[in-house]
């Protein structure tokens, strides 16, 4: 199997960017560019964990992709390395270091991630309520079990179901797959979107809540019971 030269997943402090040792790093950072790029609306914001291994990342190299993140509105927090020069670079960077031993948690304090038996597609399950200034990133689904209140916000490639009171932001398929649902028992988010089409709740909604399923048909979001 050909190796990836960087791979992306969800992490309790943002997101872990984990990049081949063999590459070239000119290559390497175009690839992550490029995929940044294409999914600007995931990563937007994004806290970055560096994960390089044994691969010795001199301070110039260390200092352009640190660039490259924040020209991106991605900030590059921490680096996690087995090598004395990158972790002497980082360090001149003021950048939080580890070693590989170190591996962050996962995605959300709370949450456990649960694999799709379906297609393989990770999860994220989060057994409490979002409350406001909480973000949830995942590239794929995300189930809460509790509310998700004003000021709170979910961004997932996948699906988003939520047990419970959908009242903050919601962007379900942030990779643009048009294919993914958003199901609440309480549909009445502050903004919701799917892929590129994006609605609010009206103003006079009913307060009968009742389960709803959100989806993009005819090139609009359309919002209907949910009974499967």
């Amino acid at each position: 199997m050909e190796e990836q030269r960087v791979a992306i997943k969800g992490i309790k402090e943002g997101l872990l960017i984990s990049v081949s040792p063999t590459e070239e790093w000119q290559s390497i950072t175009a690839d992550l560019a490029a995929r940044i790029d294409q999914q600007s609306n995931f990563f937007a914001g994004a806290r970055i964990t560096l994960d390089v291994g044994e691969r010795p990342v001199p301070k110039h190299e260390l200092m352009s992709l640190k660039a490259l993140l924040e020209r991106r509105g991605l900030s590059l927090w921490s680096v996690l390395s087995d090598s004395t020069t990158t972790i002497d670079a980082a360090q001149s960077l003021d950048l939080k270091t580890s070693t590989t031993n170190s591996i962050p948690g996962r995605e959300d304090t709370d949450g456990d991630e649960f694999p799709s038996e379906e297609d393989g597609t990770i999860g994220v399950l989060i057994k409490r309520t979002l409350r406001s200034g909480r973000t949830v990133n995942s590239r794929g689904h995300v189930v809460v079990l509790g509310d998700v209140n004003p000021g709170a916000q979910i961004i997932a490639a996948g699906d988003v179901i939520v047990w419970g009171r959908l009242r903050g932001i919601v962007h379900a398929g942030a990779s643009g797959d048009e294919d993914v649902v958003v199901c609440a028992l309480d549909m009445t988010p502050t903004q919701l979107r799917i892929a590129g089409y994006i609605t609010t709740s009206p103003p006079d909604k009913r307060r009968n809540p009742k389960p709803e399923m959100a989806s993009v048909r005819a090139g609009q979001i359309i919002v209907e019971p949910w009974t499967n």
